[in-house]
């Protein structure tokens, strides 16, 4: 069985922080993009704002890109269902 403890380990924390803000205002601000586009565009910032930090693109650098974007949508989700509940 995969061990998703492992993927933590590329997570970047200003990217996080970056796309959890940049997605709060997209959600917020611009009816016109649907929800369900958010993660991808999330997943592409990750990717750019990690390469541009990095300074160079490798696979790690693309992967832990990809999941800090990924990661702020889940974090948003989270953090709006303990303030909801």
């Amino acid at each position: 069985m995969f061990d998703l403890n492992l993927l933590g380990g590329y997570l970047v924390l200003a990217v996080v922080g970056i796309c959890v803000c940049v997605g709060y205002v997209i959600k917020t601000s611009f009816s016109f993009i649907e929800n369900k586009y958010i993660p991808c565009i999330m997943a592409l910032l990750g990717c750019a704002l990690n390469i541009w930090i990095a300074g160079y693109v490798s696979p790690e650098v693309i992967l832990g890109g990809l999941i800090s974007g990924l990661a702020s949508t889940g974090l948003h989700q989270s953090f709006k269902n303990l303030i909801e509940k």
